[in-house]
Formats: structure tokens, sequence, C-alpha cells
């Protein structure tokens, strides 16, 4: 029997898969790495952490006594988006990598909105947000002039590990979509988007498709994982990108919901002629010339392991959601706003945080459990609607992520989004997708669709419930109207942090 491996470089750990022909699981490993807030807003990793853990889960993986590492074929990637790690001159790290959760460059932003005017959307074909690449580019030019100096050629983190791994540098286009540097109809780095800011062309790493060979493995790499060193090493993709091909979303009228520490709704789209002006993300899909709409909840399951670490320490998730199938839609009055970190979609807003609103003294902490689940579940409405405004369907929903492992909650995204929702059997979301970039990338397969036919498999259907839909659609009116009202409040606050 033959494997792949499909490595899912996270924002708190990475996670290795090993599967067969089959799309089964054979063994998995996982290491975890700190994250740095050196002052509000800003979040970094250091690069080479990526490297060592990754190179121990592969080592934890491959010395398993069921793993014949010899029949190991290939591997892949699915990596955390927009991530800046700056290179210099002999391939090194210049400053710690600044994530995707990073909100320091607003001021970027709109020297980046002033600067392309409206060649910003109709090249790219998103808004900027500080999360995204060329922002932090941009404020590391502004503020360590040094640093940016020592600088040649950027990455993303998945990217960077691969790097060290092969030696050899490239970027999928579905990661490179999130940097503001990539003509995303075109495919290719845009000239007038580097020309407008100074940067030469040789800064850009050489592009790939997702399923796209790269090379092998360094010797001294193959010695520290215990792979072979003629085992294949394919790009990879954005972990959103590789999360939609792990659940099967790769035709038109299937849309997917993951809930990991950030929240997702993405529906696929076959070309790049689709508008949303602007209003979600547009980025190249990792399956070859195919596109996804994307809306972003910035702090979706993250806002539930806040809520447990700060009130329900110690306890398990099952103890702390414990009750909550038996308080009816709404909690009770009681409404959350899941701004913790500030919001993507549809407020581009990095300065609001959350709320809860309509607190009482009939409230127990398993209304404010409920509560939470359902502010992020209409947080990620505000996507479905918005592509339900746009023409799209909305019918069948895939969900993967931490929001799929709970029945409550797949029920109660049934009812807020009301659609049909589908949990999976295997549920392994982007490293699944990685590991079948590497399957179809060795020829398993003749094409992403057949290998999903293979290695996707659904499970239990929820659909919604008529009276508690009828219910959510005025508390999501309701909900819809908190934003605007706690907007400037925010703005005031923001002084006391």
């Amino acid at each position: 029997m033959s494997y792949v491996i499909g490595i899912d470089l996270g924002t708190s750990a990475v996670k290795a898969l090993l599967l067969d022909k089959n799309g089964a699981i054979v063994a998995e490993a996982s290491k975890s790495y700190p994250l740095f807030h050196e002052h509000s807003g800003w979040s970094e990793q250091r690069p080479d952490d990526w490297v060592d853990g990754t190179i121990a889960a592969l080592r934890e993986l491959t010395s398993q006594p069921n793993v014949n590492a010899d029949a190991i074929e290939g591997i892949s990637f699915s990596g955390q988006m927009h991530g800046l790690v700056l290179l210099d001159e002999a391939g090194n790290p210049v400053r710690n990598a600044i994530l995707w959760n990073d909100t320091r460059t607003t001021a970027q932003c709109r020297e980046i909105e002033f600067t392309l005017g409206e060649q910003l959307l109709s090249i790219t074909r998103n808004p900027a947000l500080e999360g995204f690449t060329l922002p932090k580019i941009l404020w590391v030019k502004q503020h360590e002039p040094e640093n940016f100096e020592k600088s040649k050629l950027f990455l993303l983190p998945k990217d960077y590990v691969r790097y060290r791994l092969t030696g050899e540098l490239h970027m999928d286009y579905s990661d490179a979509a999130g940097t503001l540097l990539l003509d995303v109809a075109g495919k290719s780095w845009s000239a007038s988007v580097l020309e407008a800011f100074g940067l030469p062309a040789s800064f850009c790493p050489p592009l790939v498709e997702s399923h796209g060979l790269v090379g092998t493995l360094l010797p001294q790499s193959a010695d520290d994982t215990g792979l072979p060193a003629s085992t294949k090493v394919f790009a990879g993709g954005a972990d959103n990108a590789c999360g939609a091909i792990g659940a099967g979303i790769l035709e038109e009228g299937l849309t997917m919901c993951s809930i990991g520490t950030s929240g997702v709704i993405l529906s696929y789209e076959k070309n790049s002629a689709s508008d949303f002006g602007g209003k979600v993300h547009f980025f190249n899909h990792g399956k070859e010339d195919a596109f996804y709409a994307m809306g972003v909840t910035l702090a979706a399951g993250y806002s539930l392991s806040w809520f447990k670490n700060t009130f329900a320490k110690g306890e398990s998730y099952d103890e702390l959601l414990s009750g909550i199938e038996a308080i009816k839609p709404g909690s009770n009055g009681l409404l959350f706003t899941p701004y913790l970190v500030g919001e993507r979609t549809p407020h581009a807003d990095s300065v609001i945080r959350a709320s809860f609103i309509g607190v009482d003294g009939s409230h127990e902490r398993k209304h404010f459990a409920r509560a939470v689940m359902e502010g992020i579940t209409f947080s990620l409405n505000e996507s479905v609607d918005m592509f339900r405004k746009a023409g799209k369907t909305v019918d069948r929903v895939i969900s993967i992520g931490g929001g799929a492992q709970n029945p409550v909650w797949l029920q109660m995204q049934a009812d807020i989004f009301n659609a049909n929702v589908i949990a999976l059997e295997n549920e392994q979301g982007p490293g699944l997708g990685a590991a079948m970039l590497a399957a179809y990338g060795c020829g398993w397969f003749d094409s992403l669709d057949a290998c999903a036919s293979q290695f996707v498999k659904h499970a239990a259907v929820y659909e919604p419930n008529e009276a508690a839909v009828e219910q959510y659609a005025g508390l999501f009116a309701i909900y819809q109207q908190v934003y605007a009202q706690t907007q400037g409040l925010n703005e005031s606050l923001k002084a006391y942090r």
C-alpha cells in the first residue's frame, strides 16, 4: 500500500496526516508552537518554530510501528494565509513572521487604497485589510527600514516550511491571492501593484499550481523526518482552499462552513467573472483554474475557546455546553457579537469589539454559552446572506471544523442558514485537502474531483426546522443592528485599551 501525507500548518499547531489510497487515515501527529503578542493588535511567530514542529510531527508519524516510511510517495501542505516571512540574501528570516490576525497595519491599508484606487479591486479582487500581506510589507518598510533593506524575497508560512524541507522557493496561486500582489484573474504577480509600491519582481517567489511538483526532500530533511529522500513534495494551498478541497467543494452549488479559530463561509466559483464588489474575498482555488468567494468571521471558534478559558477553565467542552440543547433559539433574549479581535465580513473593522446584549438576572452560564455559539453562526450568516443577495443558491452547506463536532451546533447552523447542513464521516479539513493534492499530484487520480469521490464521505444531514428558522430570522435582523449601535462606543473605548 502506498501513502501520502497532508501537512496543515495552523496558527497554534502543525498537524500531519498519513492517508492510504482509500482515503483512510493511517496515522497522525501534531506539534504546537508559541504565539507572540508583544503589543496590542500584534500577532507574530518564529518561522523556524514551524519548521521544527513540522519535522517533529513527521518524525513521530514515520516512527509509528504501523507505518512503512518507504511506502510514502508524496507530501503536500495547507497553511495559515497572509503571514509575512521576509528572507535575506542567504534565505534566512529577517524577523518574526507577522500573522494573518495581526491588526497593526490600518494606516498601510489606507495608503494602498489611495495609491491604487479602482485598480485594487480590478486586479487583486479584494479590499485592503489589515490581515493581508502587502500592508505588512509596507509596515516593515516604514517602521523597520533596516529589516526591509535586508529583505530580498517574501514567502507565506507553509512556503517557508516547504522551502526549508526542499531548498526550493515557490508559492501557489491560492495563497498568493491573499497577498494583494496577485492579479487573481491573470494568475500572475501584478507588475502595476509592485511598481506602485517600489517592489522589484524578484521580491516575489515563482508561482505554481497547488498540485504542482516542486521538488524532493533535501538529504538532511529526509534524515530528520524519516522520510525517503525521493518523497515528492507538492506546493499545497491556502488553508481555506485546502479546507474546500477536503470538504469536496469542487463544483458550483456547494458551500462550506468552516469553524476554526476564525470562521469561513466559502462558495465555489467556476470563473473569475463573479463580482461581489469587494464585500467578500475572492481568491484562486486550489483546484486549477477555479476560484472561490469567501466571507470571514475573525473570532469564530476563538470566541468559544475564549469563553471557556475565561469562565470554565479546566472544564471540557462537553461540560461547558451541557444543557444548551434545552434552551430555545435566542438564548432567552441574549445576543453575542463575536468581535473579540475586530471583524472582517461584512464589517472590515479592526477596532470593533464583542458585546453581550440583553443580559438579565435569569441568565445562567449555559445561556451565555449558547449565545456565543449563536453569535458566531449569525456572523457567518452575514456571508450567506450576501451570497444569496448576489444571486447564489445556498441550500447545501458542508460543515467542517469545531462547529461540525457538536450536533446541537450543526442543527443551529441548519436553522440559521436555512439550508441543509452536511457533516462528513471523516472530517479533517485542510489537512485532508493537502493530502488530496499530494494524491492527485502523485497520479493516483486523474482529477481532484475523482479524488474527492474516494476521500470525502458525507455523513449526517441536518435539515432546517421551520419554527426555528422563523425565530432565528427575527433574531438575525436584531443582531445586524448591534454593530452600528456599538461602533462609536468602541471607537471611544479604544483610548483605554
